[in-house]
């Protein structure tokens, strides 16, 4: 099973020449043996080019690592991260 959650795109200006447009998408999945355990899926890719990205299978504490860390950062950009 694999189940789409939040599917985005950057919001960065599509002509900037050193970073390219990328889309990200976070899924639960229970079909990777290898984790043998459910987890979160994090996929970010360039635009227009799909199938091409990176994806990463989080365990749950891993997640919510990644989830303090993206509130640090807004944080830090004066922003609240709870909003």
């Amino acid at each position: 099973m694999k189940r789409l959650v939040a599917y985005g795109r950057d919001d960065h200006p599509d002509d900037d020449p050193d970073r390219a447009p990328t889309a990200w998408s976070v899924a639960i999945l229970d079909d990777c043996d290898e984790c043998g355990d459910v987890r979160v899926e994090i996929v970010l890719e360039e635009i227009g080019r799909p199938a091409g990205g990176l994806s990463g299978h989080l365990a749950p504490a891993t997640a919510r690592e990644l989830r303090r860390a993206l509130a640090r950062g807004l944080t830090e950009i004066g922003e609240d991260p709870g909003s």
